[in-house]
């Protein structure tokens, strides 16, 4: 499963804290973490400092916790635990799937696996709120779906639709239907 991941497996860019302005890039690949960094800094003892590279392997990586800390402060903890997981082989493939398998893995699931997943991350905020889900979601929970109800739903979104009380719906459906009939009439 490993072998279907890329080559590149986390990448991010960060400056330093205050008061210092340098810039810093970190890579996990496959087989090693990769620190650049830049100084940029007005101090005349930094004017002609290079730029740096330090590259470690994964196992090397989880043992050097002077690296760890220097990843902690530039990029956060959440940064580094992630990168930790990388190096540990503990890999996301959930997050790594594309959108549309993940949407037909989510259509398996109750309603309540999706309000925690979520919770998990923005992407998956984004997916489990998505229109295509719910669509899905509205047309496996009802015998039918008449165009009508199609138009109103994507005006409400299908997640509303979905969540609208049935009298509220009917209730709105008929005040389409007159607002469709009064602009017949006014365009004849």
């Amino acid at each position: 499963m490993a072998a279907l991941l890329p080559e590149i497996l986390f990448e991010c860019n960060g400056q330093a804290p205050a008061p210092s302005k340098d810039f810093y890039q970190l890579i996990v690949s496959r087989s090693q973490v990769i620190l650049r960094w830049w100084k940029i800094s007005l101090r005349s003892e930094f004017r002609t400092a290079r730029p740096g590279e330090l590259k470690e392997s994964h196992e090397d990586f989880v043992d050097d916790s002077t690296l760890h800390a220097q990843i902690g402060i530039i990029f956060g903890q959440k940064t580094l635990c992630y990168v930790t997981n990388l190096c540990q082989g503990r890999y996301d493939f959930l997050g790594r799937l594309p959108e549309s398998l993940i949407l037909y893995i989510l259509t398996f699931l109750d309603l309540e696996d999706i309000t925690q997943l979520s919770q998990v991350s923005r992407t998956f905020q984004k997916i489990c709120n998505s229109d295509k889900l719910w669509e899905h979601i509205v047309e496996r929970s009802c015998d039918r779906v008449t165009p009508e109800m199609r138009s109103l739903a994507q005006d409400l979104g299908w997640k509303q639709f979905f969540y609208t009380n049935k009298l509220q719906l009917q209730l709105q459906l008929r005040r389409r239907r007159k607002r469709q009939e009064n602009q017949e009439m006014f365009l004849e």
